[in-house]
């Protein structure tokens, strides 16, 4: 395996350890004299300095194998005159050994140093029974304690800013994500509200529209063109509204009221008058208002019986649709149920259709979950009579005891 390009500042620290050792060779600047070496040769001085500069190239790709070789080769380089320049080197592998080595070798090379040190000092000192001798300790601790505890003490610092940043990205991908589940969440609901909101009028429309084409009837059409008018205005104030909510911004416009149950009643009498074409009839059972709920949830208790009755308007045969809106102590329950799919002998509606598009059901889903409550709509065997089935939408709110409000 081909070893990796030594990094720039190795390269500039093994330039300068060498050039440095050379001029002090050149000069014959040596540790210690000739009597005290083994090796009195000066030329001798320059292989452990040869070596020592190799192994700078080798400092952050192999520091424990460098480490290892530079021991020796400062440990040869005792038994020559001496180079100050090697000695210098070495101490830079120490440091990158605790900088760039296995955090195992990290952490016990201080420890491995400094026990050096204690020891030198303690042989110098019963070998030569000098005071100075405890220089040898000194000088020990200088070139391996202190700079593998340096190299502990950056890399510490290096660690604790790469924790830091590693953080503060893990906290902006969350604000992120945070921020895009707002977004859909949010669109989430003006999808919702924009839908139950302009849904049912849109499909009285479409409903009044196909009789007033089908029909050769100057009355029924003048009517249908009515019914039109009156849910094109009304649909218009609708999204006039959701545009003031979307835009309030403080600027000192209250918001339009949201809808709540004692709407209930207008809102049955008006899909009455649009179902007649299709032979529905509707019928409201609801208590009396002893007490005021959440503004959720009697927001979603409306909505869920808009869009059930706009529903009705679209996909119901002929028959009646009933609306029952039930108190419990902890609930509200709101069923809606219509006919469906009769046997053939009965009679089916003969008004026209408007198509959907299922997000009513989504919609109706969505605002019972984000609530904590149950949703269930389907076909009902038999409840209808005579062998006919019934279309039933049930929602159950909950309503905790303290979030009732007394009534005005």
């Amino acid at each position: 395996m081909t070893p990796p390009r030594p990094h720039r500042d190795d390269v500039f620290l093994a330039s300068t350890g060498l050039g440095g050792g050379l001029l002090l060779w050149s000069l014959g600047v040596f540790n210690q004299g000739p009597d005290h070496a083994i090796l009195d040769a000066s030329w001798v001085v320059l292989l452990p300095l040869l070596v020592m500069t190799s192994l700078e190239f080798l400092r952050r790709s192999r520091p424990r194998t460098v480490l290892l070789v530079g021991t020796v080769a400062v440990v040869a380089d005792q038994f020559t005159r001496g180079s100050i320049a090697t000695i210098l080197m070495f101490t830079d592998l120490v440091y990158a050994a605790v900088v760039y080595g296995p955090p195992a070798s990290a952490r016990r090379l201080p420890v491995t140093t400094g026990l050096i040190t204690v020891a030198v000092s303690i042989a110098s000192l019963a070998w030569y029974r000098e005071p100075w001798a405890l220089l040898l300790g000194v000088l020990t601790g200088m070139v391996s304690f202190v700079p593998a505890t340096t190299g502990a003490v950056v890399r510490n610092h290096r660690q604790a800013a790469d924790a830091a940043r590693l953080r503060a990205e893990q906290t902006a991908l969350l604000a992120e994500m945070d921020r895009r589940e707002a977004v859909v969440a949010e669109r989430a609901r003006m999808a919702r509200e924009l839908h139950d909101m302009v849904a049912g009028h849109l499909s009285a429309i479409a409903i009044h529209s196909t009789a007033a084409l089908s029909l050769d009837d100057p009355g029924t059409s003048r009517e249908a063109l009515g019914v039109i008018r009156e849910n094109s205005v009304e649909g218009l104030a609708e999204m006039r509204r959701l545009i003031s909510l979307l835009r309030d911004s403080g600027g000192g416009d209250e918001p339009a009221p949201a809808p709540t149950l004692a709407g209930l009643a207008a809102l049955v009498r008006q899909t009455a008058a649009h179902g007649m074409a299709s032979g529905l009839t509707f019928t409201l059972t609801a208590p009396p208002p002893d007490g005021r709920l959440p503004a959720p949830v009697e927001l979603a208790a409306y909505r869920i019986v808009q869009e059930s009755l706009t529903n009705a308007l679209k996909h119901a045969d002929a028959g009646e649709v009933t609306v029952v809106v039930e108190r419990a102590d902890h609930a509200l329950t709101v069923a809606v149920t219509s006919p469906f799919d009769r046997p053939a002998a009965g009679p089916r509606a003969s008004g026209p259709r408007a198509p959907g598009s299922g997000a009513g059901l989504v919609g109706m889903r969505e605002r019972v979950a984000l609530l904590g409550g149950e949703f269930e709509a389907g076909p009902v065997d038999g409840a209808a009579g005579a062998g006919g089935r019934t279309w039933r939408v049930r929602a159950v709110l909950p309503v905790a005891k303290d979030d009732e409000e007394p009534a005005a």
